[in-house]
């Protein structure tokens, strides 16, 4: 007989639900009611999940600002602990180019394959956008902070009247931080009470985005709820060419290229994916590559073996630049759409204006989601129509979870990659088993994520 004492004193075991096996279920859930709001008409269903999806991303862009600016300076501050922290930067930069111009090739490959304008039998009566235009010029110009922050006041007049909102400028907040960081550095030990101040902020940002990153199952069900419910295969269908080809294309770059990268410098990829795979799947649910930073770092560091003092600089730095899929492979497609649908002869200036265009200008592509300023500024260099913003702008959401996940991959492989390069890549953590890191027990998430 068991003794009763013994069996009340055993610690019940609890049952823990993977975090990827969460935001699946939120995946299936999520199409299975949206599919219902959108077959029998459930007005309120659909406004439901446009509500949850619609307050998730808006908890992720509250912390985009103190997370980038916090985490720019402690990230510039941290290459005081790092060797040769001018190759390493030089390195990281030059990657990021490499892996771009490569994105930007197949992207423009598939497009000329498969001629997803010219299929799509959209006419440009079907435009829409009444946006602005964008230059080189306003691009340069846009690197100039208006105030402190890059922040602006946005009125919008609606049923309810006039509503003001502040906007922010994420190029604009990357250069202010990234000259306050600088100036700390050449400050020296003056410096050290802001910095440490800084590091205290970024980890209380972090925290707070951490309890949001754990809503994503149920942000997942809102955001792809939503895009069911209010656009199902009616606006996907003369698209379609155009859909497959941003997926075909982000697939070829994150499971393709990216695992050849890997191979090439003796690494496996498939430790990798089962390394960076937390951060890839909460990216696609997100759509966000500044809201998946805190994950993406700490996999990068945790999983894949990159030293912690690199990883601080070189993830921040890729979230805000590094954009293989928004900014590389999405504009090319859409660019040679675009076109196609105009009746917009491309010759090998344009093509190269278009490779050009994405290799330098992701730093445009705001962290969050969606891809139209980049879009905009690549239409705008080539002289297309930017009424073809309109044409695609509808079915952006359903493209930004490919892209981000492929921006989010690309941001931990090219630290990897440095690191290897470098000499510096703990091969053994590398190598080692997985663990749920969104699963873990508090206190070891925060040793791991609460760092400067």
């Amino acid at each position: 007989m068991v003794d009763s004492a013994t069996e009340t004193s055993a610690p019940r075991r609890r049952v823990s639900v993977p975090f990827w096996a969460q935001v699946l279920l939120g995946l299936a859930l999520g199409l299975i009611l949206g599919g219902i709001a959108r077959g029998f008409q459930v007005n309120w269903l659909a406004e439901t999940l446009t509500q949850i999806g619609s307050i998730f991303v808006q908890l992720l862009k509250i912390t985009v600002v103190p997370l980038i600016f916090t985490a720019i300076v402690a990230s510039i501050a941290n290459l005081r602990e790092v060797r040769n922290a001018a190759r390493l930067a030089g390195q990281t930069l030059l990657w990021f180019m490499i892996t771009s111009l490569i994105a930007v090739v197949i992207g423009m490959a598939i497009g000329l394959i498969t001629n997803p304008g010219a299929n799509s039998g959209l006419t440009p009566e079907g435009a829409s956008y009444k946006g602005g235009s964008g230059t080189w010029l306003d691009f340069l110009s846009g690197l100039v902070p208006a105030n402190f922050l890059g922040l602006t006041a946005n009125t919008q007049t609606g049923d309810t009247g006039p509503t003001t909102s502040l906007d922010f400028n994420v190029l604009q907040l990357v250069v202010v931080a990234a000259a306050i960081g600088i100036a700390a550095l050449k400050v020296g030990d003056k410096a050290e009470p802001f910095l440490a101040f800084n590091r205290s902020a970024l980890e209380i940002v972090q925290k707070v985005l951490w309890w949001i990153i754990r809503l994503a199952p149920l942000g997942t069900l809102g955001l792809i709820g939503k895009a069911v419910a209010t656009y199902g295969w009616n606006l996907l269908a003369p698209l379609a060419v155009f859909t497959v080809d941003v997926y075909v294309g982000c697939a070829l770059v994150l499971f393709g290229v990216y695992s050849i990268l890997a191979r090439a410098h003796g690494l496996s990829p498939a430790k990798f994916f089962s390394g960076a795979w937390p951060a890839i799947q909460l990216a696609f649910v997100s759509r966000s590559s500044v809201g998946t930073m805190p994950l993406t770092r700490q996999v990068t560091i945790r999983n894949l073996g990159v030293p912690e003092s690199y990883a601080s600089f070189a993830v921040p730095f890729g979230a805000t630049t590094k954009m293989d899929g928004c900014a590389a492979i999405y504009p090319a497609l859409a660019a040679i759409t675009v076109a196609q649908i105009f009746g917009v002869p491309l010759g090998i200036k344009e093509y190269l204006l278009i490779a050009f265009v994405s290799v330098f200008g992701s730093a445009a592509t705001a962290g969050l989601t969606g891809a139209i300023v980049m879009l905009t500024l690549t239409l705008s260099t080539l002289g297309l129509p930017l009424e073809g913003v309109g044409l695609l702008i509808a079915i952006d959401p359903i493209l930004d979870m490919m892209r981000t996940a492929t921006n989010v991959a690309g941001q931990a492989l090219v630290p990897t990659l440095v690191a290897k390069r470098e000499g510096i890549l703990d091969e053994a953590i590398y190598n080692s088993e997985r663990t749920d890191l969104v699963n873990e027990p508090e206190p070891e998430r925060e040793r791991v994520v609460a760092t400067a």
